[in-house]
């Protein structure tokens, strides 16, 4: 016999994946922790499998993540089909799409922002690097991703949305001091650099590459927030690396030194979404990727 899923069941275990913990998760559905317990734990028996991780804060197992990925779309569904039969086109749907940063404080919005508005959108956008938003579709937290990853999971599409160019620059200040003659193998491994946080692998491409050192070779900031991030190189803590576009409207930018200018870094960005979609996040995905193509750098 097929297993039957539980809406009350399932919809426990969501809402523990959504706050974390078991007692949250009660608050918000109005329940007791063992209630909660008590419903996911009959959900597993169902299912035969274990769904949920009971860690601090609490994560879904691999089958955990695949009911994750099916619930979600399901609300989806169901969210925009109730809209529909009650007439109600302008009623508020909720979408959850993880992004990388520099996206984010870049394009993403002005490029978005009217469509989010008309089709009365309520984003859940997840932050995370270029190199890790996937993990987030995959875990089934969103239903859309900006990601460097250029192979789609099964039952998804990668779309290419172009190339996001990363500039190493420093203020003149700083470049004064550490590589007054230029910047050397010798220079860099002494001259600090700042890096967005511990996932940020950019910087450490470029010290291999060019200069065969390793990520922990050199002193280095963590500033995993954009605007202070960028202050920073200004202000010489460090030098770093901006996406040109970004660079191109930053404040002070004009007094800082492009160290590497014919090295630039490339990144592909590709958007990552169920090939099921419903009406309004297909069209979303389909302007997301034609305003992308508008901004970003084009392949050849």
């Amino acid at each position: 016999m097929q297993p039957r899923l539980d809406s009350r069941q399932c919809e426990a275990f969501l809402s523990v994946i959504d706050h974390g913990s078991l007692e949250q998760a009660a608050q918000a559905l109005n329940l007791t922790s063992s209630a909660i317990s008590q419903r996911i734990k009959a959900l597993e028996m169902e299912l035969g499998n274990t769904l949920l991780i009971r860690s601090r804060p609490c994560r879904a197992t691999h089958a955990g993540q695949k009911l994750v990925q099916h619930l979600r779309r399901v609300a989806e569904l169901e969210q925009d089909l109730q809209t529909e039969f009650a007439g109600q086109q302008s009623a508020a749907i909720r979408i959850a799409i993880a992004v990388n940063a520099d996206s984010l404080d870049s394009w993403f919005l002005p490029a978005m922002s009217e469509f989010l508005i008309a089709e009365n959108i309520l984003l859940e956008v997840l932050i995370d690097d270029q190199d890790h938003t996937h993990d987030l579709l995959e875990s089934g937290m969103v239903l859309g991703c900006i990601s460097a990853e250029a192979q789609a999971m099964r039952g998804c599409q990668a779309t290419p949305l172009g190339v996001m160019r990363y500039l190493p620059v420093a203020s003149q200040a700083y470049c004064e001091r550490w590589f007054p003659q230029g910047m050397t193998r010798e220079a860099v491994r002494h001259a600090p650099v700042l890096t967005f946080n511990r996932k940020d692998k950019l910087q450490s491409q470029i010290l291999l590459e060019h200069f065969g050192l390793q990520e922990n070779a050199c002193p280095t900031h963590f500033l995993p927030a954009t605007t202070p991030y960028n202050r920073s190189i200004v202000l010489g803590l460090g030098w770093g690396v901006i996406p040109d576009i970004m660079l191109r409207a930053m404040p002070g930018q004009e007094s800082l030194v492009r160290l590497m200018p014919a090295h630039p870094v490339d990144v592909n960005l590709y958007w990552h979404s169920w090939k099921v979609q419903t009406p309004r996040l297909t069209r979303m995905s389909e302007l997301l990727i034609r305003r992308a193509r508008t901004v970003l750098l084009q392949p050849a």
